[in-house]
């Protein structure tokens, strides 16, 4: 399976915050902007494997400024980790005044993705190719993320355990 660059699959989205996204005052509803990071991970993770990826996880969403109606949301994701069957990417949120052209970091978050085979099933995903500093440092940052998802997945398959074991008896 051929490695890919990061390049090959990063994407930015824009578009404007409309009422529809919003509450009564005018911000626009985290889950929208959620939505939309989903949907820009998602293809990123899509175009990396050019096949059907699923979310597995979203291991951290923050949100940094507010965004309102009339904002440019613009959304800029890119894979910073491959594993055998999924991938980690990172996605930025900013947001754009239209009038003024103040621009603001709206949220980050990172996502995981699974590749899927035609059968539905977790099929291996190509390799990772990094060209800069920053991929790089995106990269080794990933790295320490996954570390920490899996002891927290480990601490908490063995929480759950001992509540069955205290359940069964």
């Amino acid at each position: 399976m051929d490695e890919k660059r990061v390049s090959e699959s990063a994407v930015a989205t824009s578009q404007v915050m409309m009422p529809q996204d919003a509450n009564p005052s005018g911000n626009v509803h985290g889950g929208v902007i959620m939505k939309l990071i989903d949907t820009a991970g998602g293809v990123v993770a899509t175009r990396h494997t050019r096949c059907n990826a699923v979310t597995a996880s979203i291991d951290r969403l923050d949100f940094h400024h507010p965004a309102y109606v009339g904002n440019l949301l613009t959304l800029k994701a890119s894979i910073n980790l491959v594993g055998r069957t999924s991938m980690e990417i990172g996605v930025r949120a900013e947001t754009e005044d239209l009038l003024t052209g103040q621009i603001r970091h709206t949220g980050s978050a990172y996502l995981t993705f699974v590749a899927l085979g035609s059968d539905g099933r977790p099929i291996e995903v190509p390799g990772l190719i990094l060209e800069t500093e920053e991929e790089i440092r995106r990269n080794r940052e990933a790295c320490d993320r996954r570390d920490l998802r899996l002891a927290e997945k480990k601490q908490e398959k063995a929480h759950q355990s001992k509540i069955f074991d205290r359940i069964t008896g």
